[in-house]
């Protein structure tokens, strides 16, 4: 499963992404955030938190750097690097 996520995802990033101008407030991007979610805490967990990810972009929040955390959470990661 956590496989065809990832296909997905990297369809979307060469397939559909390239025709939008770039809107992710966050780096590294949202869906490079779901692919590293989805290979670092499996399909469930990493696809839980992509999408938490990316209901946090929108243009209401700084953005900024947000790494995929170590451990599974559903928050933005704090920590400065």
């Amino acid at each position: 499963m956590k496989f065809i996520l990832i296909k997905i995802v990297q369809f979307y990033q060469k397939a559909i992404s390239p025709f939008f101008p770039p809107s992710c407030r966050y780096s590294p991007t949202c869906s490079s955030y779901m692919v590293t979610a989805l290979e670092r805490h499996g399909a469930l967990k990493g696809f839980t938190m992509g999408v938490a990810r990316i209901l946090r972009c929108n243009p209401f929040v700084k953005g900024g750097f947000d790494p995929v955390p170590d451990h599974f959470t559903l928050s933005r990661n704090h920590h400065e690097h």
